[in-house]
């Protein structure tokens, strides 16, 4: 019994017994952690790969002698089933961000953690080979043509193929060789860690720590920058992205110089690269496993694939055109669909009182145009409304109402531009005013066409006194 065993490790370090042992959330791997309370707190692991444990174990060691920050191993079972580490506490970086990655808005203390971890991922890529044997990685003691391959067919078989999507495979094939040729444009003897990404750093003290490494292997640097800064579920903003990835430039440069044009060229291979590798473990994971974790990812996933695809990849014709069909899949334009922003803009009469909102947010923005002079006083305009060129080229002529509406685009913009990147699916703008004909309707058409021309979004436009509804559908 796992349990048991761990309990046996512990005293036998320790020389007394743990009083408490518990088994923590599991992660993607079939490895299970517990932490075990007693004279000293620590970590208890159960790997069923006596290869893949002892890869850990030797580089664990490898990297504390090195003084990069990883959690030190202090005992293991014979056959390295089990084995005893520090505790590094509760904290994992992806959890530390949360309110960031939910939002899209990183403030200064999460934007700190995140430089602190991608600068320090150039030390233990190139101090930590110092004397390193690679011969003690698994599966593979290096980043090859094969391993490449394997990825690849790890997402065609365990996502593609999964979809339904038909394709032709040889043409596929063509490309993923073409691919290889790509990500094995250069060596080095640097360290790729291969999953480094948010779940796989503990935060300590305000300080990152580096777990689950035990997949590394000798590889380019360009895999981890990518894992790190386009993992599906952080999301993090562009800005945010481009701050971070200058950041590791810059520190990569106390062990090598950079030119920044062909890193960058270099890099986009390996984001595309490694998204589909990790669609490939979403689709093995969260599809055969049925691990909900990794089916909640797949969206996340599937729109940074989308927005790689805005710049071409030349050098992969036929597998650029197989992704492209993808992402247009019922079953992701139908999520992504449920995803976007609708703004609800309503022209209305006060005297009939402000409009619900269906959708249960409790309302938006109200803008009362009653400030405005009014065409309503004279009688030649009432059979006009907002829409009509005699009440435009009163209002426009005006003018009161064109600078009314500049101030409303600013701060209407900044609403949906946050809404977009916090994947808000709903936000309402009402304007009223006397009768609901006039002014209020013309500044409701014209922010629903700024809105449409603008942002792309779907905009849903009510005038409610005239009983007209006009959309404009997204063309995001």
């Amino acid at each position: 019994m796992v349990t048991e065993a761990l309990k046996r490790l512990y005293y036998k370090y320790t020389g007394q017994e743990a009083e408490d042992i518990t088994e923590l959330p599991s992660s993607g791997s079939n490895r299970r952690y517990f932490r075990l309370n007693g004279i000293k707190n620590l970590i208890g692991v159960s790997g069923t790969s006596p290869e893949e444990n002892a890869a850990f174990l030797y580089m664990a060691d490898h990297f504390s002698k090195k003084g990069l920050p990883v959690p030190q191993v202090y005992c293991w079972s014979d056959d390295k089933s089990y084995y005893l580490q520090e505790d590094l506490g509760d904290t994992l970086l992806f959890n530390a961000i949360e309110k960031g990655r939910k939002s899209c808005v990183f403030d200064e203390c999460e934007r700190t953690l995140l430089r602190k971890t991608i600068t320090l991922l150039p030390s233990i890529q190139f101090a930590g080979t110092d004397g390193f044997d690679f011969s003690y990685c698994y599966p593979q003691p290096e980043f090859n043509r094969r391993s490449i391959l394997w990825d690849l067919n790890y997402f065609k078989y365990c996502f593609l193929k999964a979809t339904g999507m038909e394709f032709q495979e040889d043409r596929l094939e063509d490309d993923f060789q073409k691919m290889s040729d790509v990500l094995l444009h250069n060596t080095s003897d640097t360290f790729m860690y291969r999953d480094f990404q948010s779940r796989n750093v503990m935060i300590k003290d305000g300080e990152p720590w580096f777990i689950d490494f035990q997949g590394g292997r000798k590889g380019p640097v360009y895999y981890d920058v990518a894992s790190f800064l386009w993992q599906a579920k952080a999301r993090y903003p562009e800005d945010l992205r481009k701050e971070l990835l200058n950041d590791y430039m810059q520190a990569l440069r106390k062990y090598t110089p950079v030119d920044e044009n062909y890193f960058l060229s270099q890099l986009r291979h390996f984001v595309l690269f490694r998204t589909l590798q990790v669609l490939g473990a979403y689709g093995f994971r969260g599809y055969f496993e049925k691990k909900p974790h990794f089916i909640q990812s797949v969206p996340f996933a599937i729109e940074n694939l989308r927005q790689l695809l805005r710049e071409d990849y030349p050098e992969y014709p036929y597998l650029s055109s197989v992704l492209r069909e993808l992402t247009e899949l019922k079953q992701f334009s139908d999520d992504r669909q449920k995803r976007m922003l609708e703004v609800k803009i309503v022209s209305f009469a006060y005297k009939k009182g402000i409009p619900n909102d269906p959708t249960g947010n409790g309302g938006g923005f109200v803008f009362d145009c009653r400030a405005i002079n009014n065409p309503g006083k004279y009688e030649r305009y009432n059979h006009f409304t907002g829409l009509d060129e005699p009440v435009i080229s009163f209002l426009e002529n005006d003018g009161e109402i064109t600078d009314f509406l500049q101030h409303v685009y600013t701060m209407v913009d900044a609403s949906v531009k946050r809404y977009l990147d916090r994947g808000f699916t709903n936000l309402m703008v009402c304007f009223g005013c006397t009768g609901g004909q006039h002014r209020s309707v013309y500044s409701a058409q014209h922010l629903a066409e700024h809105l449409s021309s603008k942002y792309g979004v779907k905009v849903h436009l009510v005038h409610r006194e005239q009983n007209i509804e006009q959309i404009f559908d997204a063309t995001l």
